[in-house]
């Protein structure tokens, strides 16, 4: 019995995994494709394209079919662009072959999206913006944590349940007063309203003080006796402990920097300070009826992430594991 549980388990947890892992698959899929084969709408994983060549003299030129009457055929023919350069031809259609390419990739659509707007100046500010929260956050993130599990103080569980609390507003909220705030110490447009309102965050102090209550209370102890400072406890014997639950907790704040939209939206103008989902919004509209290229640039803006979190997955494993530990 518990081994059939076992299998319908694995069955359904197969089958969410895979419905999660489909529009990726598709997203993929199309980026290969050429626009006019994604309008056919007649694969949606395979890429494939068929094209019609014109036999004439010895040479072969790329055409278009409009009407099949028969014996004769109207076509477009094509240029080396691909461009019609001739229109409705009337040719026998004996000199009409059809070619079918399965799969057809075309790896030139990434090279298109990525030269059509500046991605290189996107992916720059997202690195930087990504990279400077980062260190923002643990610095915070070790400091609170090490202050609410491992110091006491008066009021220590009024104040951190006081931040729990904070992680249920939603950020739509405070956007405006957020706003009206970087307005009056003129941020707005700059670096610093992309950064510092986001070096601060919650679920890693909260990730962070469950790691350190973990941790055995003799190795302070030991520590004190021996003369070392407060300072020196977090920095020799806290953080070579917990290098799973930072890897951890930088990945969630680089993830979570490279994925932010609204508040770089709403704070910055200045096409030379957008991160890349911002960016590639603006792409979208410019690109509205390629959605080939939206799929290519989709696909190399969401690809560093995915290789960041599976090189660190372990390491996110095994710091959830500890995360409801106490001593």
């Amino acid at each position: 019995m518990n081994r059939f549980l076992s299998i319908i388990t694995y069955i359904i947890l197969a089958l969410f995994g895979f419905t999660m892992v489909v529009p990726f698959v598709w997203m993929l899929s199309t980026s290969l494709m050429t626009q006019s084969e994604f309008n056919k709408q007649e694969t949606l994983f395979i890429p494939k394209e068929e094209y019609y060549l014109w036999k004439h003299g010895g040479e072969e030129t790329r055409a278009l079919l409009v009407m099949d009457k028969g014996e004769t055929s109207v076509i477009h023919l094509l240029d080396e662009k691909l461009n019609i350069a001739e229109e409705y031809k009337e040719v026998p259609s004996g000199e009409l072959a059809l070619y079918k390419k399965k799969p057809s990739l075309h790896w030139e659509n990434f090279s298109k999206a990525w030269n059509k707007v500046p991605f290189g100046l996107y992916f720059a500010n997202t690195l930087y913006v990504s990279f400077a929260s980062l260190l923002g956050v643990l610095i915070t993130s070790l400091l609170a944590a090490y202050a609410f599990g491992r110091m006491e103080f008066k009021g220590k569980d009024f104040f951190f349940y006081l931040f729990l609390s904070m992680m249920m507003v939603p950020q739509p909220i405070y956007m405006i007063s957020s706003y009206v705030l970087l307005d009056k110490i003129n941020w707005l447009d700059s670096y610093n309203a992309l950064i510092i309102p986001w070096c601060v965050n919650i679920f890693t102090i909260f990730l962070f003080r469950q790691h350190f209550k973990s941790l055995p209370k003799e190795l302070f102890d030991a520590a004190s006796i021996d003369g070392c400072s407060t300072f020196g406890m977090l920095w020799r014997i806290i953080v070579p402990l917990s290098k799973p639950v930072i890897a951890t907790a930088s990945i969630f704040s680089i993830i979570t920097s490279w994925n932010s939209f609204m508040w770089p939206l709403v704070m910055i103008n200045r096409p030379e300070l957008r991160v890349l989902q911002v960016g590639l919004s603006y792409f979208n509209q410019e690109a509205s009826t390629q959605t080939t290229l939206l799929m290519a640039a989709s696909t190399f803006s969401i690809v560093p992430v995915l290789i960041l979190f599976f090189l660190a997955q372990k390491q996110i494993i095994a710091s959830h594991a500890k995360t409801g530990l106490k001593d």
